[in-house]
């Protein structure tokens, strides 16, 4: 059984290798301090807890942590790779490999448009490289919509329902 619960400040390291994880790199895939630290990827996680970050995990029977999903807002000037607007707060999610396929994802998913929703966010974004052909599904079987194609990686957009 998994339980999806709000991350806590002792699992933010496991958030950090989630955010390492989520990145799409299929050779030769930097060091993960090398690129988390990275000046285009650190200000997904640098300063988390600030307003508007919010981020779930899912943990398994024994209790450790098998996935992650988060959303943090960005602005013009600090834009990240699925940028949308000022008010759209962008997402990311990964999943520990032994897990991946067996639903985890489209859970944590579920939760974090439910949290946007009671939120107020009129929508979430998120940036997948279209070699990811799963995500791509998956997101869309989600509701997601293609909002922007940059280079390999499409942006793509979920537009709340209710707000």
């Amino acid at each position: 059984m998994i339980t999806i619960k709000n991350v806590e400040k002792s699992e933010l390291d496991f958030l950090t290798d989630m955010l390492y994880e989520s990145i799409h790199i299929l050779e030769n895939k930097p060091k993960k301090e090398d690129l988390i630290n990275s000046s285009h990827i650190k200000k997904y996680h640098e300063g988390w807890g600030r307003n508007g970050d919010t981020a779930f995990i899912a943990v398994n029977t024994n209790h450790q942590p098998v996935g992650a999903v988060w959303y943090r807002l960005f602005n013009e000037s600090n834009k990240g790779y699925g940028y949308v607007d000022n008010h759209t707060p962008e997402l990311g999610i990964a999943l520990t490999p032994e897990v991946r396929g067996k639903g985890i994802g489209t859970l944590l998913m579920k939760a974090i448009i439910q949290q946007a929703m009671n939120d107020g966010y009129k929508s979430i974004s998120l940036s997948v490289d279209l070699e990811n052909r799963q995500a791509v599904h998956i997101y869309k079987k989600l509701g997601f919509e293609d909002y922007e194609l940059i280079g390999t990686s499409m942006t793509m957009i979920y537009r709340v329902k209710g707000v």
